[in-house]
């Protein structure tokens, strides 16, 4: 798992980037919508919308904003869009695998947008179900190491989750990653409230179970495709299976 959370970390940071830029913004409204829309527009009897509009605070989306999506997908409030999850499979610089999540109200656009990011950055779409059985949808939780009133380690997270159903903890640098089955997502979510430790996100996601190894200039060529799907409005996440050194991690960000 290793090359899992070196581009964890990688993604992490990233995503710090992507919110100044805004563009994180919408899509985590999106992700509110479609849970209220599913499960609800009560975050206390529907956790995939408490979990959603968590992220949203901590990535600091106005609390308005959070309050409207929720209505809106509820149907407490007009204007909802009928958004559909539609995933695309592929391959990018490298032969490294690349399963492209999407919410869209729109799949020919969605399928448009990300064939033509895919083409014209290295990458070549692949047959539904060539890639994906490569991950497993797993509970993917992220907390931050410095915690109040005192940091937290590696000990300590695995001490509050290993009951609950964690069953690793990865180091992030600034960050933990609790890796969990994603039916034991909420209990590990909730044993670390009781715990008293924060978190930044907890979600369902797409982790690999094995690596692909690249070079650095592979690894900017998937980094680039990265972000020209990502730059789609209707891509809601990218996984891939991509290990990148620490090294060239460092090479990468000089």
């Amino acid at each position: 798992m290793s090359g899992h959370s070196k581009w964890a970390t990688t993604k992490h940071k990233k995503a710090a980037i992507d919110a100044k830029r805004g563009k994180m913004f919408a899509k985590l409204i999106k992700n509110i919508e479609v849970a209220a829309r599913t499960g609800g527009g009560d975050p206390d009897g529907n956790p995939t919308l408490y979990d959603a509009i968590q992220k949203a605070k901590k990535s600091s989306v106005p609390s308005d904003n959070i309050e409207r999506a929720a209505k809106r997908g509820s149907g407490a409030d007009a204007g909802g869009a009928e958004y559909q999850t539609v995933m695309y499979e592929g391959y990018g610089p490298g032969t490294v695998a690349i399963l492209v999540e999407c919410l869209t109200d729109n799949r020919n656009r969605a399928a448009s947008e990300v064939r033509t990011a895919m083409t014209r950055n290295g990458g070549t779409m692949a047959d539904a179900g060539s890639v994906s059985f490569l991950f497993t949808l797993k509970g993917v939780v992220i907390l931050p190491k410095e915690q109040s009133p005192e940091p937290i380690t590696e000990d300590g997270v695995l001490a509050a989750v290993i009951d609950a159903g964690a069953e690793e903890v990865n180091d992030l640098g600034e960050s933990f990653e609790v890796i969990s089955e994603a039916g034991d997502l909420v209990a590990v979510r909730t044993a670390l409230q009781a715990a008293g430790i924060d978190y930044d996100s907890a979600e369902a996601s797409f982790v690999p179970s094995a690596n692909v190894p690249v070079e650095a200039d592979d690894a900017r060529k998937v980094f680039k495709l990265i972000d020209a799907l990502e730059d789609s409005d209707d891509v809601q996440n990218v996984y891939t299976n991509v290990d990148v050194s620490d090294e060239i991690l460092e090479l990468l960000d000089a």
